[in-house]
């Protein structure tokens, strides 16, 4: 199964990093990531996503123009059944019942911890492949 996982930073050194970080995994075809450097980007990709190869959404919260908590209402409506995961550099108590309360199923701090998202990133896979 061909699945894809989008990441959504206006900062375009995170593409870097996480092509980086997840090199074997993408060489070896286990999933792909597409990257978007801004909320209405991000909202397209999602749009245009087929039903079954979005599995995963990491977004930052501050960016220019609409925010990741402004665009994550928006993902919500639009696939339901994606899971996203907020990330940011302030993670207050207050943010993170935010995040959660929109809809996010977690919020990750920067810097960020990469062992954490390839647990996260691999629970998504094993549950999209189903019992083996």
């Amino acid at each position: 199964m061909n699945v894809l996982i989008l990441v959504v930073d206006d900062e375009p050194d995170v593409t870097d990093l996480f092509r980086q970080q997840f090199r074997r995994e993408l060489r070896a075809g286990r999933f792909a990531m597409q990257f978007a450097h801004s909320a209405p980007e991000a909202l397209a990709c999602v749009k245009a996503s087929d039903g079954a190869s979005l599995i995963l959404m990491f977004s930052d919260i501050n960016m220019p123009g609409m925010t990741g908590l402004e665009l994550l209402p928006l993902v919500r409506e639009a696939r339901p059944d994606v899971p996203v995961i907020m990330i940011t550099a302030y993670g207050d108590a207050e943010t993170r019942q935010k995040v959660l309360a929109s809809g996010a199923v977690d919020l990750i701090t920067k810097p960020i911890d990469f062992d954490l998202l390839r647990t996260e990133i691999e629970s998504r896979l094993a549950s999209v492949a189903g019992p083996a």
